[in-house]
Protein backbone atom coordinates (compact mmCIF):
# COMPACT_ATOMS: atom_id res chain seq x y z
CA UNK A 1 0.00 0.00 0.00
CA UNK A 2 1.61 3.42 -1.43
CA UNK A 3 1.46 6.16 1.43
CA UNK A 4 0.28 9.92 0.19
CA UNK A 5 3.21 12.39 1.19
CA UNK A 6 1.67 15.61 1.31
CA UNK A 7 3.14 18.69 -0.29
CA UNK A 8 4.75 21.26 2.26
CA UNK A 9 3.57 24.36 0.73
CA UNK A 10 -0.26 22.53 0.44
CA UNK A 11 -3.01 24.43 1.21
CA UNK A 12 -4.74 21.73 3.54
CA UNK A 13 -1.18 22.25 6.16
CA UNK A 14 -1.62 25.45 6.06
CA UNK A 15 -5.05 25.89 6.90
CA UNK A 16 -4.56 22.79 9.26
CA UNK A 17 -1.94 24.13 11.52
CA UNK A 18 -2.52 28.38 11.50
CA UNK A 19 -5.72 29.54 12.52
CA UNK A 20 -6.50 33.51 11.37
CA UNK A 21 -5.54 35.49 14.54
CA UNK A 22 -9.11 38.00 15.26
CA UNK A 23 -8.13 41.23 12.97
CA UNK A 24 -8.18 44.79 14.64
CA UNK A 25 -10.08 47.88 13.24
CA UNK A 26 -10.85 51.13 14.30
CA UNK A 27 -13.89 51.56 12.43
CA UNK A 28 -16.49 49.32 11.34
CA UNK A 29 -20.18 48.06 10.22
CA UNK A 30 -22.52 46.21 12.27
CA UNK A 31 -25.03 44.41 10.24
CA UNK A 32 -27.75 43.04 12.04
CA UNK A 33 -30.21 40.47 10.39
CA UNK A 34 -33.45 39.99 12.58
CA UNK A 35 -36.00 37.55 11.37
CA UNK A 36 -38.62 35.80 13.55
CA UNK A 37 -36.66 32.35 13.77
CA UNK A 38 -33.26 33.56 14.37
CA UNK A 39 -30.97 36.94 14.09
CA UNK A 40 -27.50 36.87 12.76
CA UNK A 41 -25.12 39.84 13.85
CA UNK A 42 -21.96 40.29 11.54
CA UNK A 43 -19.47 42.73 12.16
CA UNK A 44 -16.93 44.45 8.86
CA UNK A 45 -14.81 46.62 8.39
CA UNK A 46 -15.37 49.68 6.36
CA UNK A 47 -14.37 47.73 2.92
CA UNK A 48 -17.28 44.97 3.80
CA UNK A 49 -14.73 42.73 4.72
CA UNK A 50 -16.48 40.01 7.32
CA UNK A 51 -14.44 40.27 10.51
CA UNK A 52 -16.53 38.01 13.22
CA UNK A 53 -20.03 36.92 13.02
CA UNK A 54 -22.61 35.39 15.35
CA UNK A 55 -26.03 33.85 15.04
CA UNK A 56 -28.49 32.32 17.46
CA UNK A 57 -27.88 28.63 16.66
CA UNK A 58 -23.51 29.17 17.21
CA UNK A 59 -24.43 30.19 20.90
CA UNK A 60 -26.33 27.26 21.65
CA UNK A 61 -29.98 28.40 21.54
CA UNK A 62 -32.42 25.45 20.12
CA UNK A 63 -35.78 25.95 19.11
CA UNK A 64 -37.99 28.97 19.15
CA UNK A 65 -35.32 30.35 21.05
CA UNK A 66 -33.35 31.73 18.51
CA UNK A 67 -35.85 34.67 18.13
CA UNK A 68 -36.17 35.53 21.48
CA UNK A 69 -34.39 39.01 22.65
CA UNK A 70 -32.53 37.62 24.72
CA UNK A 71 -30.38 35.41 22.09
CA UNK A 72 -30.33 38.52 20.16
CA UNK A 73 -28.39 40.45 22.98
CA UNK A 74 -26.23 37.61 23.70
CA UNK A 75 -25.11 37.07 19.97
CA UNK A 76 -24.57 40.58 20.08
CA UNK A 77 -22.24 40.91 22.54
CA UNK A 78 -20.45 37.52 20.60
CA UNK A 79 -19.96 39.55 17.54
CA UNK A 80 -18.15 42.38 18.64
CA UNK A 81 -16.53 40.41 21.67
CA UNK A 82 -12.29 40.89 20.55
CA UNK A 83 -12.97 43.04 17.77
CA UNK A 84 -11.73 46.35 19.36
CA UNK A 85 -13.61 49.08 17.42
CA UNK A 86 -14.22 52.38 18.07
CA UNK A 87 -16.80 53.64 16.17
CA UNK A 88 -19.49 51.79 14.23
CA UNK A 89 -22.02 52.09 11.90
CA UNK A 90 -25.29 49.66 12.35
CA UNK A 91 -27.59 48.57 10.12
CA UNK A 92 -30.45 46.69 11.00
CA UNK A 93 -32.39 44.50 8.42
CA UNK A 94 -36.04 42.50 9.20
CA UNK A 95 -39.17 42.83 11.43
CA UNK A 96 -37.90 40.12 14.23
CA UNK A 97 -38.22 41.05 17.95
CA UNK A 98 -34.59 40.53 18.67
CA UNK A 99 -33.66 44.04 16.20
CA UNK A 100 -34.06 46.14 19.89
CA UNK A 101 -32.28 43.91 22.32
CA UNK A 102 -29.11 43.51 19.56
CA UNK A 103 -28.85 47.13 19.43
CA UNK A 104 -28.98 47.53 23.18
CA UNK A 105 -26.38 45.31 23.42
CA UNK A 106 -24.47 47.43 20.72
CA UNK A 107 -24.85 50.49 22.44
CA UNK A 108 -23.89 49.20 25.80
CA UNK A 109 -20.57 47.61 24.40
CA UNK A 110 -18.92 50.85 24.53
CA UNK A 111 -18.78 51.11 20.75
CA UNK A 112 -19.58 54.68 19.63
CA UNK A 113 -22.30 54.85 17.02
CA UNK A 114 -21.72 57.25 14.04
CA UNK A 115 -25.72 56.39 12.96
CA UNK A 116 -27.82 53.48 12.94
CA UNK A 117 -30.00 52.67 9.75
CA UNK A 118 -32.93 50.65 9.12
CA UNK A 119 -32.75 48.44 6.05
CA UNK A 120 -35.39 46.56 5.63
CA UNK A 121 -37.03 46.07 2.50
CA UNK A 122 -39.90 47.41 1.97
CA UNK A 123 -41.95 45.95 -0.88
CA UNK A 124 -43.49 48.52 -3.49
CA UNK A 125 -46.93 46.07 -3.89
CA UNK A 126 -44.77 43.94 -5.93
CA UNK A 127 -45.87 39.74 -5.76
CA UNK A 128 -49.00 38.39 -5.38
CA UNK A 129 -49.83 37.31 -2.29
CA UNK A 130 -51.24 33.40 -2.24
CA UNK A 131 -54.86 32.52 -2.32
CA UNK A 132 -57.01 32.61 0.48
CA UNK A 133 -56.55 29.66 3.40
CA UNK A 134 -59.91 27.63 3.42
CA UNK A 135 -60.56 25.77 6.23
Amino acid sequence: MVKHIAKIGSRRNKRFNSRKSARKIPRGVIYVQASFNNTIVTVTDVRGRVVSWASAGTCGFKGAKRGAPFAAQTIAGNAIHNVGMQRAEVMIKGPGIGRDAALRAIRRSGIQLSFVRDATPMPHNGCRPPKKRRV
